[in-house]
């Protein structure tokens, strides 16, 4: 694991350099190595000293809010501001959000694919340890997604169900496939329903993923493996929080994640 030194940790009034902490996450996250949809890194620029970060799911106009009640200098999303193909032009909901961290002076890191895919932080591999499923290996492209067991043994479609709602608080649309005992899980969060024959070519019984569209249901009924929608921002909640978690604790600094909710 990365360490810092003390010297890069603090000064006399204490927290991090700005850019040290990109530098730092970009290193960690290995963001050089993925073509994303948009910029990862640090996307908007604020105060170049940081004490208090708080981590979130989406750069919306309600965390700016919160995380700028909440005193922060710092905030740290999985989904930024900037994507591949939308209108560049500074209006509208992209004003409201920019001139809030820009009156508040906070920086805002994003990082997509790169967070999906780290094996300690990302966002398939907290989900998976909150769900209580063992890693044994990956699939799809650019090998994002997990597939592994359940770590108490083979459990039923139903049992797993209602794991996956008591632990993200969602019910989930479920496709069921043919019924089998579940011994093997596939997952990646988000809108990752395009990897599902990914998931079946791989092995699995049963597909986790944020989202479902129409395609899936037919699969699910054709090669009897289940699909579970479990929520795009439900299962995308864990990366961002322990990205933020971790920098924190490497860097001295103070860190809250703030979670708003979203039906999607």
């Amino acid at each position: 694991m990365e360490r810092v030194t003390e010297d890069l940790r603090t000064d006399d009034g204490g927290g991090a350099d700005r850019d040290t902490l990109a530098g730092w996450m970009d290193r960690l996250l290995e963001s050089g190595r993925f073509s994303d949809y948009g910029p990862n890194g640090l996307q908007v620029e604020g105060r170049a000293r940081v004490r208090r970060i708080v981590s979130g799911v989406t750069a919306s106009l309600a965390l700016i809010e919160a995380a700028a009640a909440d005193g922060a200098d710092a905030i740290v999303v999985h989904h930024g501001l900037f994507w591949r193909g939308q209108d560049g032009r500074v209006t509208g909901w992209m004003k409201r959000r920019l001139a809030a961290l820009l009156a508040h002076d906070i920086s805002l890191y994003a990082y997509h694919l790169p967070l999906d895919a780290h094996p300690e932080v990302g966002n398939n591999a907290r989900l998976g340890a909150e769900l209580g499923l063992a890693v044994e290996g990956s699939f799809g492209d650019r090998a994002l997604g997990l597939i592994g067991v359940p770590a108490d043994g083979p459990c039923t479609l139903e049992a797993l169900t209602a794991r996956v709602q008591a632990t993200l608080g969602r019910v989930p649309v479920v496709a069921p496939g043919d019924g089998r005992p579940v011994r093997r899980v596939a997952w990646c969060t988000g809108g990752a329903q395009g990897y599902f024959e990914a998931a079946i070519a791989a092995g699995a019984d049963v597909y986790l993923t944020g989202e479902i569209s129409e395609p899936q249901a037919h699969i699910a009924r054709e090669t009897g493996c289940a699909f579970l929608a479990c929520g795009h921002h439900a299962t995308e909640r864990y990366g961002a929080q322990a990205l933020g978690a971790r920098l924190a604790a490497e860097f001295g600094l103070q860190h809250r994640f703030i979670d708003l909710d979203n039906p999607a």
